[in-house]
């Protein structure tokens, strides 16, 4: 039962991140203000590396936290050795 419920809620997230298909702006205010003057100043500036560099600094702590994690877990549970 355990197992149905894991791989139903892993299915279930996964298809929720392949279902997005809105870009990610992620900008803090300074950013966007900045980016808006300058913007102004050129007709032609581009933001697309922009929100690429936020949004990679921003899943570097989610993966450290995700190993982390998992090494914890195999750490302080046993393995299982199958009963014949």
């Amino acid at each position: 039962m355990k197992k149905l419920i894991f791989a139903l809620t892993l299915s279930y997230l996964l298809l929720g991140q392949i279902g997005m298909t809105s870009r990610a702006q992620a900008q803090c205010v300074m950013c966007k203000s900045q980016v808006e003057a300058a913007r102004a100043e050129r007709d032609d500036y581009d933001v697309a590396g922009l929100n690429k560099g936020i949004v990679y600094m921003m899943t570097v702590p989610y993966i450290l936290m995700g190993a982390i994690g998992f090494f914890w877990y195999r750490r302080t549970h046993p393995k299982r050795t199958p009963v014949a």
